[in-house]
């Protein structure tokens, strides 16, 4: 069984930055059974969107919304996979999920984590 814990979010001013994590435990985590690690975001009102992914061997991808101002990263010796945002927008509010499993870039793998909630505020 795979478990995937996020944090790292709050309430931030737009312009300003957060940084979000989460840890992996439960099935080795460099392993290519993992797929991309992913970051899912879900604004309210909104259907759940793709932000971010980093596969196994640290390709990455973005969302035209979040490009050149997120950055996903991974530590392999913490099990963590990252989400540094920058530059943020109050359009950015929203339930971060992490989600993990096999799948394409922007598939819904099959692990996710409980969301933590990022607040832009204008």
């Amino acid at each position: 069984q795979v478990q995937l814990v996020e944090s790292g979010g709050g309430l931030v001013q737009a312009g300003g930055s957060l940084r979000l994590s989460c840890a992996t435990s439960g099935r080795t985590f460099s392993s290519y059974t993992m797929g991309w690690f992913r970051w899912f975001r879900q604004a309210p009102g909104k259907e759940r969107e793709f932000a971010a992914a980093i596969s196994w061997r640290g390709n990455t991808n973005y969302a035209d919304s979040v490009k050149g101002r997120f950055t996903i990263s991974r530590d392999d010796a913490k099990n963590t996979v990252y989400l540094q945002m920058n530059s943020l927008k109050p359009e950015d509010t929203a339930v971060y999920y992490c989600n993990a499993g096999p799948g394409g870039v922007s598939a819904l793998g099959a692990y996710w984590g409980q969301g933590t909630t990022v607040t832009v505020s204008s």
